[in-house]
């Protein structure tokens, strides 16, 4: 059996509620969650997502079906 440690975090109900409906339909839970997050942090020895105060625009579900189109071909 590995070590493990019980860690507490205070966040706000609604936003773990809905986190929580995302995770479920991954078939996940909080908890299966944070520890994929702390593996890439392990494995990429830093964040496993960009931080920042000036994101990119999102790109519309249109231009994304149209990246996809492009990378794989027709469907």
């Amino acid at each position: 059996m590995t070590n493990s440690v019980l860690f507490r975090a205070r966040v706000p109900a609604d936003r773990l509620k809905r986190a929580e409906e995302v995770f479920a339909r991954l078939g996940m839970k909080a908890s299966d969650a944070f520890n994929i997050f702390l593996a890439q942090v392990e494995l990429r020895k830093d964040l496993p997502f960009v931080i920042t105060s000036k994101p990119e625009p999102l790109i519309t579900t249109a231009e994304q079906g149209k990246v996809w189109e492009d990378a794989l071909g027709d469907y």
